[in-house]
């Protein structure tokens, strides 16, 4: 088995799903994205392949790095473009307006997510609820945001912003309470998503530049996203950590990047002293 992250530059109109969907089919293997991106979304989605798909919980709360357009005196009940939109529903802010209450809305936020996203509501989908005209709500999750910069005005009543932001941001939900904090409504016309973590787009690849022949050229070693200390074992002390056994480690409580007789192994945990392989990602 090959395991590996594809760093995949998905195109607007496909769910995150499709997209993996794609590469499965092309690789052949177990295939899994860490973080999903909106169908009208664009940008950075890392697909892991193989046994790497076990890093989910590790990338999926990285940062995250978005360029976004809000159009304001407009509003709709997906919070974007895609829904009921109705474009006379309130003012249109000045640009010297929105910088002054951006930094209101960075730090720890306590942000309500979306009506229209994949939460879940007694083990059904919101968005499903929200289509079936079913009244709930969602509670409110603390999520980190690190900078809102409005880029300049793009067209009439819509402006350009990059958010810098943890894992778990809805950037829907920003353009709604940026503008309820300005006394009027806003939707997102437009999102890119240029970093996640490592992952940027700048050198990220196209799914339909993908083909069965050339995927491995594009896989990048599950040993190269971690940022992690090395501990590295041979003969016998490698032969108990691979078959599930604990080793005495001198090295300081924590995760480690495990090389086993000189190969990358997976994730290992030490406490107390003892270290012990958690994550076969080879």
């Amino acid at each position: 088995m090959t395991s590996g992250i594809l760093n995949i530059d998905k195109p607007a109109g496909l769910s995150s799903a499709a997209v993996v969907g794609k590469v499965k089919r092309i690789t052949g293997q177990a295939c899994g994205h860490m973080g999903t991106l909106d169908p009208m979304a664009c940008g950075v989605l890392p697909v892991g392949v193989g046994n790497a798909n076990r890093l989910f919980d590790f990338l999926l709360e990285k940062n995250k790095e978005y360029v976004a357009s809000f159009r304001f005196g407009a509003q709709s009940d997906t919070l974007d473009c895609t829904g009921e939109v109705n474009y006379n529903a309130g003012r249109i802010p000045s640009e010297q307006e929105i910088c002054g209450v951006l930094p209101s809305l960075t730090g720890n936020v306590l942000q309500e997510p979306p009506l229209y996203s994949a939460k879940s509501v007694n083990g059904v989908r919101a968005y499903d609820l929200a289509r079936r005209g079913i009244t709930f709500t969602l509670e409110k999750k603390c999520v980190y945001i690190r900078e809102i910069v409005c880029n300049g005005e793009t067209g009439t009543g819509e402006y350009s912003f990059t958010v810098r932001c943890g894992g778990g941001t809805y950037i829907r939900a920003i353009a709604r309470d940026l503008a309820a904090a300005l006394g009027t409504h806003a939707i997102m016309t437009s999102l890119v998503r240029t970093e996640s973590g490592m992952f940027r787009k700048d050198n990220a690849v196209p799914v339909g530049d993908l083909t069965v022949e050339n995927w491995r050229d594009f896989l990048i070693p599950p040993e190269h996203v971690l940022d992690l200390p090395r501990a590295t074992f041979t003969d016998i002390s490698a032969k108990r950590l691979a078959d599930g056994l604990t080793q005495p480690f001198a090295g300081a409580d924590g995760r480690y990047s495990l090389y086993l007789n000189g190969s990358f192994y997976g994730i290992a945990e030490c406490a107390q002293g003892k270290i012990k392989a958690k994550t076969k990602l080879c």
